[in-house]
Formats: C-alpha cells, sequence, structure tokens
C-alpha cells in the first residue's frame, strides 16, 4: 500500500468530552471532518479523544508542538467541566479577558428566547487576549481562533469550536474554512476514488494489482475491507487515477459494485430503474434485512413492490407456494425451497425479479451436511430461467445475516447486468 503523503499544513484534531469515550456518545466528527478537509485538498495527521479536564492539557500542550494547526472540539460550554478556552489559555501563556461583542450576543440569545442568562454563562464570552471570537448563531457557546505565534512561540493555529454538530459544522464552514485556506495555500487540490467491490478480497488485490498500482506516479492508494465488500481508495492528480481504474477494471472489472461510492443497494435500485423493472423479496434467515437495505435507498419506491419474510415454514407454504413436502423431505434451507421462494414471491407480487434467502443463523441448528452458515439464495425473474446457488457465511447470527443480504444483493446485480436497459 502506498504512503500517504499529507499535503498543505499538517493538522491535528482533539475531540473532548467524556461522553465520547464512556460510548454514550457517537463521535462522528472525524470521519466529517476528514471528509471536509479533503475538500481544501488536505488531510488530518492525527485525531485524539480525550475526556473533559485536564486531559485536554497534555493533548494540546502536545498537538502544538508538532502540528501547523489544531482543531479542538467541544468544552466550551458554561458548566464547570468546560475547560477547553481556560486550558488552551494557560498552555499558550495568554490572559482570558471578556469579549464584550461575545457577551452581548450571549445576552441577545437569551433575550430572544425569553430566558435568564445564569453566571455561569458568563465565562462563554472568555477569550485569549488577541484571539478571534468564532461567531456561534446556533448556540451560546461562541468559537475562538488563536493565530500563529500570537504568544510570540507557538507557529501552530489553534481552533476552538462547540462540540455539537448543529453548532460546529455550520461555524466551520463560516470561520474555519476560510482561515485554512490562508494557512494552507493548496493550490492543486487531488481527487479521490473509490471503486467498490465484492466476491474478492484484499490478497486478491495485494496478488493481482498491487505492484502496478505503486508503480503509478503520484498515486496513494488503500483498501478498505467490509463483511462482503472490499472499498479501493485512490486518491491523485486525474491522470494517475484514470491508469490506476483501468489497471484495477482490468482485472476486477466484473466483481465491481460501483466506482462513486454508491452502495450495493443503491447500486441494485439504480440498475433496476435503468431496465424499468420491479423487484420482489423473499426472506427466511435474514428477516427483512435485505428489504430494509433497499427501502434505505431514496426512490427504491419506483422499482421495489413487495417483501415477504417467511420465517416459518408453513408462511412459505402460505404465502409463497412452497409445498410442504418439499420441505419435508429437503428441508426449508434447501435448493429447491429457495427456488419456489423465488418463483412464488415473483407470482404473488406481479413483479419482473425475485430474490429468496434461506439459511441457518445458528448458533444451532446445523447439521453435517448443513452447518450453520449455510444459505441457499435464488433468483427468478420473468425473462429466463430461475438460478440458484448455495452460500456458507460461518458468522455470528448479525454478521451472518448482513453476509447472506449482501450476497442476495449481488445476485440480483449480476442478473440485471445480463440485461439491456
Amino acid at each position: 500500500m502506498a504512503v500517504p503523503q499529507i499535503p498543505g499544513v499538517n493538522i491535528e484534531i482533539i475531540n473532548t468530552g467524556t461522553e465520547l469515550l464512556l460510548g454514550n456518545t457517537l463521535n462522528t466528527h472525524g470521519a466529517w471532518f476528514g471528509r471536509e478537509l479533503f475538500k481544501l485538498g488536505l488531510r488530518i495527521s492525527r485525531q485524539t479523544t480525550v475526556p473533559d479536564g485536564d486531559a485536554i492539557r497534555d493533548s494540546l500542550e502536545e498537538a502544538i508542538g508538532r502540528a501547523d494547526a489544531v482543531i479542538v472540539t467541544g468544552g466550551l460550554g458554561p458548566t464547570s467541566d468546560d475547560l477547553t478556552r481556560e486550558i488552551t489559555a494557560e498552555v499558550l501563556g495568554l490572559q482570558l479577558i471578556t469579549d464584550e461583542a461575545a457577551l452581548r450576543s450571549l445576552e441577545g440569545f437569551f433575550a430572544l428566547r425569553g430566558k435568564p442568562m445564569v453566571d455561569a454563562n458568563l465565562k462563554q464570552a472568555l477569550c485569549p487576549v488577541g484571539a478571534d471570537i468564532l461567531p456561534n448563531p446556533n448556540g451560546t457557546a461562541p468559537g475562538i481562533y488563536v493565530p500563529p505565534r500570537l504568544n510570540g512561540q507557538s507557529n501552530c493555529a489553534v481552533f476552538l469550536l462547540p462540540g455539537p454538530p448543529r453548532e460546529l459544522y455550520p461555524m466551520y464552514h463560516a470561520e474555519v474554512v476560510p482561515r485554512l485556506r490562508a494557512l494552507a495555500g493548496v493550490e492543486a487540490v487531488s481527487e479521490a476514488l473509490v471503486l467498490k467491490f465484492t466476491g474478492v478480497g484484499e490478497s486478491d488485490f495485494h496478488d493481482g494489482i498491487d505492484a502496478q498500482l505503486a508503480a503509478i506516479p503520484g498515486l496513494e492508494y488503500g483498501y478498505c475491507a467490509h463483511i462482503g465488500e472490499v472499498d479501493l481508495r485512490m486518491i491523485g492528480d486525474p491522470s494517475a487515477l484514470e491508469v490506476g481504474r483501468k489497471i484495477t477494471l482490468d482485472r476486477f472489472g466484473s466483481f465491481l459494485i460501483s466506482d462513486d461510492e454508491s452502495s450495493m443497494e443503491k447500486t441494485v435500485v439504480r440498475l433496476l430503474k435503468e431496465r424499468r423493472m420491479s423487484f420482489a423479496i423473499a426472506e427466511s434467515c435474514t428477516g427483512g434485512l435485505i428489504a430494509n437495505r433497499i427501502t434505505n435507498v431514496p426512490g427504491a419506491s419506483e422499482v421495489f413492490t413487495h417483501g415477504y419474510v417467511t420465517y416459518a415454514n408453513q408462511a412459505k407454504t402460505d404465502m409463497l407456494g412452497v409445498v410442504a413436502s418439499d420441505i419435508e423431505t429437503h428441508g426449508a434451507v434447501s435448493e429447491t425451497v429457495a427456488r419456489q421462494m423465488a418463483e412464488g414471491a415473483l407470482k404473488a407480487s406481479g413483479a419482473c425479479i425475485a430474490v429468496s434467502v434461506t439459511g441457518i443463523a445458528g448458533p444451532s441448528g446445523g447439521t453435517d451436511d448443513k452447518p450453520v452458515g449455510t444459505a441457499w439464495i435464488a433468483v427468478a425473474a420473468r425473462s429466463g430461467p430461475t438460478e440458484a446457488f448455495r452460500v456458507y457465511h460461518p458468522r455470528n447470527r448479525k454478521d451472518f445475516k448482513l453476509s447472506v443480504s449482501q450476497s442476495a444483493l449481488d445476485a440480483i446485480r449480476k442478473r440485471l447486468k445480463t440485461i439491456e436497459a
């Protein structure tokens, strides 16, 4: 894998908040900052999460010693554990004073809502001498920008931003982006290309194309594996990306889900729309997960008509017309039953194409012939024969369901690719 070179300024993120480390609040800032900074031609070199209080001091002292810009989120509120501004002033050796404009803004915020402002809120108007107050029209905590060399020593710019996304994101765009652009001076912004694949693993890419990708000048690349999927990320100028894309698709094009970061389900919905085909699903072991994934895609109602969750054998017989004696003879997890489920869904729904799944999620219920993790998948269409195949995903129940749903959607994707749009 190519070693990334961080362009422009060396940026570090410090996310503060004990709730982030306890798991009570999901920390989404890292991914968001990564995407937004990349648009400016910048990258995060390091990201740290620390609890409220004194731990902020150690992280900030380390970060400003090696970074060109540090973005700190959280800890700007009115409570006793909101200490980010105080610690920042201490670390940089700057005096805190009340900013009159920030104080008026705070008073106006509460007056507009008809609420009294308690004394605790006064600390939110404090600002290091010489720093800039960053207005917050969406909350009471203004941000702070400490320019490089304000204390005559540190060459690091420091941004203090509120933690809640509804406050942080608008402030970032309005106040942080212009300052970062001026600091970075990045003229050429690299582009990114993400190719999503299924049916192949990271080792296949390593053996197949790694050496060729590594030989492309100016190309950075890396892999990210998910259940049933591998994403290949390439970063570089357009010419480098085109060469990397061609090398990759020449070898693994048949496994491509999308080249625009679309998920498997979004790709399936797009293919159905292009072919003006309706779609039905018959699920047993996945319990409605495939239908859930499809209906998470905006516009799925244009193509998705029916989802049958036939978990019990009687439901397979009553709703899809599966022959009861075939279940007795072959078992619910069998090619015969999978085929009848798909064909039954196709007939009952009137759709153009249908997929079915039936399997053993475990942890019990497996046999020597059909171990836990076994599933049968079938695809039936109004044109062409019904196709069925067996998959084996020996995982926990949740991951088994996800793996089977991925295999089923991929089967639909492959079948649709054989049909002209």
